[in-house]
């Protein structure tokens, strides 16, 4: 309908398709049936392409969008059952968006309600683009529970169109890392539990950043705009890291991009998401622990093309990095990109594909890998 073809003619097969023996596709799909309709595939594809077109199928036609009314009046309880119905939260309750509190959120940006924010879809090329207002975002911000001095950040983000839910099958989540003093201000986590649910703002802004995703980018659609076969429960919130600057051993990740030291920044990445590095089979404990051969074992494991490799380490496997005499990220992932081998070719293409960054607390020697893709930084302040 977006093409101004309606009814145009199209064939479902059994999928996938890729992974099988040639004798598998002729059996299961050339010579299957269409899992609609139960009828032979080939034997549909001869009508569809041979049959003359109905005057239905001749009708012309585009999606005729309709924002529907700025306000709606009900009890609390239908509000919430309508937010719900209507596939506009991400099927947990909501604060309502009351115009006061609305008003309250956009008290926190010098920037009008009808400024045009960004625009976005659930997956660049794929679908049609929404565009949203700052108000918009201001809306999304309230129902996922943000205080207004979080709402800088969350204009940031969606100043970037980047999706915080992708369309793919493969379940990918989305992170943001966040610079500067505004950590402290806000009362963003970065020690023990970092990663976790653990602080009112690290959560909030996560989800505000989906629920934007979903009603200003038309993200999060399953069936549609959303197809992960299995789902990531990372998706949830999203997974929002503010640096732990202060024990870190190394300059920050943000002015490692080329921002100053203390710019209230925040970078967007995307792909797997993290887990435990106790999950890879290099991390055995010991002793003595050789964490920088370790780090460089597991991320040699790790996809070398779409999102490389990220490691979220806590301050002591940061420092012990440091020890072992990587004074500096740069010298680290320079040491980690170079091959085991002489003269074989590097796992990664360039350094740029590998990311490094402190969080948490100090009480243990524990750390994430996972692949992660930087995206692109934005400063906050200029949302202020």
């Amino acid at each position: 309908m977006t093409k101004g073809m309606p009814n145009l003619r199209f064939q479902f097969i059994r999928g996938p398709v890729w992974a099988k023996t040639p004798e598998q596709l002729r059996r299961d799909v050339v010579q299957g049936k269409n899992p609609i309709s139960g009828k032979p595939v080939m034997q549909e594809i001869i009508e569809i392409l041979t049959k003359p077109l109905t005057a239905e199928e001749k009708k012309t036609g585009e999606i005729k969008r309709d924002r529907g009314p700025d306000t709606f009046t009900d009890t609390p309880d239908n509000l919430q059952k309508m937010f719900l119905e209507k596939r506009m939260t991400d099927f947990m309750p909501v604060i309502l968006p009351t115009e006061a509190r609305v008003n309250e959120m956009l008290k926190a940006t010098s920037h009008r309600p009808d400024e045009v924010l960004g625009q976005m879809a659930p997956t660049f090329g794929v679908f049609e683009f929404w565009t949203y207002t700052v108000k918009e975002a201001a809306v999304n911000a309230v129902m996922a529970g943000c205080k207004p001095e979080y709402f800088p950040i969350i204009l940031a983000v969606g100043s970037t169109g980047k999706e915080g839910i992708s369309v793919s099958d493969n379940g990918f989540v989305e992170a943001l890392v966040i610079n500067g003093g505004i950590r402290d201000e806000i009362g963003l986590n970065y020690e023990i539990g970092a990663l976790g649910p653990f602080a009112h703002a690290n959560t909030t802004i996560g989800r505000a950043w989906n629920l934007l995703s979903i009603n200003g980018g038309n993200c999060g659609k399953v069936g549609t705009t959303y197809m992960g076969t299995v789902g990531n429960p990372m998706n949830a919130i999203n997974i929002v890291i503010a640096e732990n600057e202060r024990d870190s051993p190394w300059q920050p990740f943000s002015v490692r991009k080329g921002f100053k030291p203390n710019e209230n920044i925040v970078s967007l990445f995307e792909g797997w998401g993290v887990l435990s590095a106790k999950n890879w089979k290099y991390n055995v404990w010991g002793k003595e622990m050789n964490y920088p051969q370790i780090i460089k074992d597991i991320f040699n494991t790790h996809d070398n093309s779409l999102f490389g490799a990220s490691a979220i380490l806590s301050p002591p496997i940061a420092n012990f990095v440091k020890d072992a005499g990587f004074d500096t990220v740069e010298k680290f992932t320079e040491w980690l990109m170079k091959s085991e081998v002489e003269g074989q070719q590097p796992h990664f293409r360039n350094a740029n594909q590998l990311n490094v960054i402190v969080t948490g607390g100090s009480n243990n020697n524990y750390y994430s890998i996972g692949g992660l893709r930087y995206d692109r930084s934005v400063q906050i302040d200029k949302w202020r």
